[in-house]
């Protein structure tokens, strides 16, 4: 069956897994249950474990070596000269033991206004076997996707910044197979990331603080093919909104609190995928069959604290909330971090609100490295 092997990786891998089906409801019956689906969803886990803690909360929390994924506005306020990481995912881990998702990342501050971040995203689905729609055996696949990101960062000032990045996606599920005399070969994608940061130094209540907002917009790019032009899918465009309040509590200890919202700009429907590129993100806004009720349903919110003792030692708590008609992921989510001279160690634990979630016990781990080279950036000028 045209796209059946794909269209199962989705339901794997996307919200569609975690819809929830009353008792006594047959899948499909209720109308007012849309999830939207896209290709290559991988673009939309969290890949590191500190963001992963918070409840997926990430566009406006102090930068660091993985600030490119979640605002590559941010990047150039920095205050190392370079740092880098690396994450680990093991994926759907409750049903499937050989899936995981892991990320190499890290920036580079050209001087105190300019910054240049890279990562590498990379996704293995694991060894599946394949069968025709008879149960023919069509031998074993060893699916994975990936995606290359160069960023560009600037600050405006020393409260604004921008940044801009570029990403390939290449997304091999079938190899090159032919099955029915339907043909299948990786699939291949651009896409840009752009990214605004505000930041600005308060004293809240006689302590120090620190209020941050970004707005980014992400994986807005063409859209995907596994066979023919003519036959394509979104890629998961998504805009994002964030805040984060930082206080010192005292000389030693301080609080953060993060709140981002998401929405997916692609077609409610998937009927309209034959959508361009331009009517279908700027059309979702708009086209949901609940009219604006519906859209709002299409809002995913994530809330997440960090707690740090001499910026040392932290502890995290979040939760994820995404509405019972799009997909019904709502989660709480756990983790801690170490820091040591110049590394790092951030450990994310999720725990789902419904029983039997293929999220359950997922685990997330980064290794950080981050010289301990303060604003030594200011020795270089913006004439190099």
């Amino acid at each position: 069956m045209k796209f059946l092997f794909f269209s199962l990786i989705s339901v794997l891998i996307t919200v569609d897994v975690f819809s929830q089906i009353s008792p006594g409801q047959i899948g499909g019956q209720n109308d007012d249950r849309r999830v939207i689906t896209t290709a290559v969803p991988f673009l939309r886990i969290t890949p590191d474990a500190r963001s992963g803690a918070m409840g997926d909360a990430g566009a406006a929390i102090s930068p660091d070596a993985n600030s490119a994924f979640w605002n590559p506005g941010k990047v150039a306020f920095n205050t190392s000269e370079y740092a880098g990481s690396i994450s680990y995912t093991p994926w759907l881990a409750q049903i499937i033991d050989d899936m995981f998702l892991a990320q190499v990342s890290g920036y580079y501050k050209l001087d105190r206004e300019q910054a240049i971040a890279a990562s590498l995203t990379y996704f293995d689905l694991g060894e599946i076997f394949l069968t025709d729609e008879n149960g023919g055996d069509l031998g074993t696949q060893d699916p994975r996707e990936f995606a290359f990101n160069f960023t560009y960062s600037r600050k405006l000032s020393d409260l604004i910044g921008l940044g801009i990045s570029l990403k390939y996606i290449r997304s091999n599920l079938l190899g090159s197979l032919t099955s029915n005399n339907f043909d299948f070969s990786p699939a291949n994608s651009v896409a840009v990331d752009i990214g605004a940061y505000f930041t600005k130094d308060l004293l809240f209540s006689g302590a120090n603080s620190n209020f941050s907002a970004a707005l980014v917009l992400s994986n807005i790019g063409r859209k995907i093919t596994y066979s023919t032009d003519s036959d394509e899918d979104f890629i998961p465009g998504n805009i994002r909104l964030g805040t984060a309040f930082k206080t010192d509590l005292d000389p030693y200890n301080s609080i953060t609190f993060a709140l981002d919202f998401n929405k997916l700009l692609v077609p409610t429907l998937a009927e309209d995928n034959d959508r361009n590129l331009l009517s279908g993100t700027f059309g979702s806004f708009g086209d949901a069959p609940g009219g604006f009720s519906e859209e709002l349903q299409e809002i995913t919110i994530s809330s997440g604290v960090e707690y740090w003792y001499r910026e040392l030692f932290a502890a995290r708590a979040g939760y994820f909330w995404e509405h019972e008609n799009k997909g019904n992921r709502q989660y709480f989510t756990l983790g801690v971090g170490l820091r040591y001279q110049v590394f790092g160690l951030d450990f994310a634990y999720l725990l789902p609100t419904s029983q039997n979630n293929p999220l359950a016990d997922t685990l997330r781990f980064t290794l950080l490295f981050t010289p301990d080279t303060g604003d030594s950036n200011e020795s270089i000028t913006s004439d190099n």
